[in-house]
């Protein structure tokens, strides 16, 4: 099975201490999103997991233990987010050019090709205008293509709840033509992450963040995976098992739809313990836990040697 960590909250970032002892101890209990008391014990073993998918915004906490799970013998590789946004809408997180560093670091570290680097969600308005972001995807298309393969975009939804609007189609393939010209002077890949927008004609291709072909590469053997059907239509990810929990980020990005507010984030994290076998607390006591079947998804009539 392949592992999601985490869509919901920001793992490498926040809770690295946890994620290593939750491999240590070859479990993890998952709360059911919706109601507590349901609650899924996920085996963790290199017997049953094909590859960790870490989502992040700031690895740097979890440099530390990639020796361990190294050694583990774990499959993995980072999704980590760069933009251009200021403390008004990412109060929390290190500086621009720190996270940058950041990333090269890591990318030297576990290699480019287990690195990519989301630039989303890209949002339109007076401050965050279209020369802006250009300008600034530049600057960072200067400093990162040598250190990945790929770069994911998006362009902001306009979920249930949210404060911003989503950009006009004719707007979005404007400023995705001159994206698409600034990453190919780097000879960067572009691709889009669940956009209902075509962008083929500018060179952007529908990308998979959970990517069928990335892992077979990591993990070096053929998957019997299908298409995830609990994201969006328009999601290109093969299915896996998120870890995380939401309302569990504590970075108070204003476009997030993990977290509903910053101060129910900043009180949930403050449950947390390291050593519990679930993210937020410990058993009360009054759940019910279900035995959660995992198993390598390895295509099996399909060897090692078909990537040679």
């Amino acid at each position: 099975m392949i592992i999601s960590a985490s869509r919901r909250t920001d793992i490498p970032a926040l809770y690295p201490e946890w994620f290593m002892n939750r491999l240590l101890d070859g479990e993890v209990l998952v709360p059911n999103p919706y109601n507590r008391k349901k609650i899924s014990r996920i085996e963790l073993s290199p017997e049953t997991v094909d590859c960790f998918v870490f989502w992040t915004k700031n690895p740097e906490p979890m440099l530390p233990y990639l020796k361990m799970i190294d050694m583990l013998g774990y499959p993995y590789y980072f999704e980590m987010t760069i933009t251009d946004y200021g403390k008004d809408l990412e109060p929390n997180l290190p500086p621009t050019e720190e996270t940058m560093a950041t990333f090269m670091l890591l990318s030297e570290r576990i290699g480019r090709e287990r690195l990519d680097w989301r630039f989303d969600p890209i949002i339109l308005s007076g401050k965050y205008s279209a020369e802006y972001h250009l300008e600034k995807f530049e600057m960072m298309c200067e400093w990162l293509h040598d250190y990945t393969e790929r770069c994911i975009i998006s362009f902001v939804d306009n979920y249930k709840g949210s404060s911003f609007v989503e950009p006009e189609e004719e707007d979005m393939v404007e400023v995705a033509e001159k994206l698409a010209g600034i990453a190919d002077k780097y000879r960067l890949p572009l691709y889009t992450c669940a956009e209902n927008i075509n962008l083929r004609g500018c060179g952007i291709l529908p990308g998979s963040c959970i990517d069928r072909e990335k892992i077979e590469r990591i993990a070096g053997y053929k998957l019997d995976v299908r298409k995830d059907k609990g994201q969006r239509k328009e999601c290109g990810c093969v299915e896996s098992v998120d870890i995380g929990m939401y309302d569990t980020c504590i970075h108070g990005c204003g476009y997030c739809y993990a977290t509903g507010s910053l101060e129910s984030a900043t009180k949930k994290h403050q449950q947390h313990d390291p050593k519990s076998p679930m993210l937020l607390g410990n058993l009360r006591g009054d759940e019910t836990v279900t035995e959660r079947r995992m198993v390598l998804q390895r295509d099996n009539q399909m060897s090692i040697f078909d990537f040679i």
